[in-house]
């Protein structure tokens, strides 16, 4: 039996390293951002807690040095929240790029492999053809030597 041979399986082959590639690029994006998001949280949750003290000493006994420090704490907080929401925004950018180069990648793939099954159908519809004209000969010379024996 003939074996079927695509011509541009290397083509193939490079896609699927390509897209393999892509999707490494795309989670370590992911994963970037995911810590970039967590620095974020955690400057957030500083932050309250810098606020929450500074309210407890307004109500308490008035230490101006502890309120002046803490206010100031929690400005500094503002601009590392600011600077890290920057960050954020930016690796969001880079996880969207990854993103659309894997989606990318993937129709280029999905294209050969359609390619490859295309052509895969044309291979079986030619092999079940020529199977099919065999089969046509030897009927035809089963048929043709049935009528020589039963004419002589």
């Amino acid at each position: 039996m003939a074996k079927f041979f695509y011509r541009m399986q290397n083509i193939l082959d490079i896609k699927y390293k390509l897209e393999d590639t892509a999707k490494q690029e795309y989670a370590e994006a992911r994963r970037l951002l995911n810590i970039e998001e967590e620095k974020l949280e955690q400057l957030k949750i500083r932050k309250d807690e810098y606020q929450e003290e500074y309210n407890n000493l307004i109500v308490g006994s008035l230490n101006f040095v502890k309120i002046e420090e803490t206010g100031n704490a929690m400005d500094i907080m503002d601009i590392l929240i600011e600077q890290q929401m920057e960050v954020v925004k930016k690796r969001s950018k880079e996880l969207e790029k990854a993103r659309v180069k894997l989606q990318q990648v993937m129709q280029e793939r999905k294209m050969h492999e359609k390619l490859k099954e295309k052509q895969f159908d044309e291979f079986v519809q030619e092999l079940n053809s020529a199977e099919n004209k065999e089969t046509d000969e030897v009927v035809s010379y089963q048929y043709n030597n049935s009528n020589k024996d039963s004419e002589g």
